[in-house]
């Protein structure tokens, strides 16, 4: 396995691992999940301030609210599918039929479009043993997955903002230029060929808007509608699917969504579905070999390394793990008796993009030398360097 494929990286980084009793899931180890918190905390701050309200669905429901939306029937057997007395649950491999049950659960004006929900939905699909690959292709992962609800007449300027911000946070990770796709009809699929004209026009439409040129994959679609597919491409050159943006006329229908519009009438809304990393589990590998697992700061496992040059100094560092862990960095303390050059080491082979050192010196002035990757050093005053670190966290 190369050293730079993601499971190599975490392995030798202690973020996460896989073993045979939990085929196609990953174990979470603590730097790992640390790697997961940051970024789920990362699309929940952007999603909350594009206007989506964050929501939780079952991950078991009923196989009959699964027949109504059509998934049973394209992806029964992909469905991990549990006995209960004299019904069958499943467990879910996408959220969008339970978003629609959240929305469903009032009566919706028109006033009220567009709504837009988010979620961190648990998803289980059956995927083949021979083509489970790590964190890239799993059977268990959760979806940042996102539906929109509005007016027809409101879907293309619905699908331009997804574009914009799915384009935008790849552009801010450092993936400017993801391949786009858009897939159209499939041969097996729900809603007449009018519904299909329109939902593609309209999405093509949108992401030419955005700036977008995706080239056309026909057949490819959802069996309810057509998507945009954002692709990022891994060390070694191949493309993974991450996001999409999706419209939709079918599932509504299917499910019973309904809004009152100025008229007094039922109408049925648009859906939008979409996500951003389409699975957290796939976006940190890709992220892990595309920074040959040397991560940003920010997403670091552990941002700061504090090092006492020696025994002596265990208690200055103790103090300067106690600052910067109240300025809500994550900081590890290496008080082994081990060299400093050997410290230094094992932070970078950690990923660990800074290490503080607390030598004599620095205890004496109440001081630490920051290290980085690059080998840049400084040495600044505790209550500087926490400030320093705690702005670039943010930025």
């Amino acid at each position: 396995m190369d050293a730079f494929d993601h499971r190599s990286i975490g392995r030798r980084q202690d973020l996460f691992h896989l073993q045979e009793e939990g085929p196609g899931a990953a174990f979470w180890h603590p730097r790992g999940f640390a790697v997961y918190r940051a970024l789920e905390a990362f699309i929940r701050r952007r999603m909350r301030r594009a206007g989506y309200g964050e929501i939780r669905t079952p991950q078991l429901l009923d196989s009959e609210l699964w027949r109504r939306s059509g998934h049973l029937e394209k992806f029964g057997d992909a469905m991990f599918q549990v006995p209960d007395g004299n019904r069958l649950l499943a467990l879910k491999p996408m959220s969008c039929p339970g978003h629609v049950q959240v929305f469903n659960r009032l009566k919706r004006s028109w006033r009220d479009l567009p709504l837009r929900y988010a979620e961190f939905g648990a998803c289980h699909r059956n995927e083949p043993s021979g083509a489970l690959l790590g964190l890239k292709r799993a059977r268990a992962f959760v979806q940042d997955d996102a539906h929109v609800f509005c007016r027809p007449d409101q879907a293309v300027e619905e699908i331009l903002r997804a574009c914009r911000l799915l384009t935008g946070i790849y552009r801010d990770l450092g993936f400017a230029d993801p391949a786009v796709a858009l897939s159209l009809r499939p041969a097996v699929r729900a809603g007449d060929d009018a519904t299909w004209d329109r939902a593609e026009a309209e999405l093509a439409a949108a992401a030419r808007a955005a700036g977008l040129a995706p080239r056309l994959q026909p057949g490819e679609g959802a069996f309810y509608g057509p998507k945009l597919e954002f692709a990022l491409a891994d060390r070694a050159g191949r493309a993974w699917q991450c996001g999409t943006v999706q419209l939709d006329f079918v599932l509504p229908e299917r499910l019973g969504a309904r809004y009152v519009d100025r008229d007094g009438q039922e109408r049925q809304p648009a859906m939008i579905h979409h996500a951003v990393f389409g699975s957290l589990e796939r976006f940190i590998a890709v992220l892990l070999e595309h920074h040959g697992g040397q991560l940003p700061f920010w997403l670091a496992p552990d941002q700061v390394a504090v090092a006492p040059v020696g025994a002596d100094q265990a208690g200055p560092a103790r103090a300067a793990w106690d600052a910067f862990f109240e300025a809500g960095l994550r900081v590890a303390l290496d008080d082994r008796r081990e060299t400093l050059g050997r410290k230094i080491a094992e932070a970078r082979a950690a990923g660990t993009p800074v290490v503080a050192i607390v030598g004599a010196k620095e205890a004496a002035k109440g001081a630490v030398t920051l290290r980085r990757r690059d080998g840049a050093q400084a040495t600044l005053a505790l209550a500087e360097a926490v400030s320093a670190l705690a702005a670039e966290a943010r930025a």
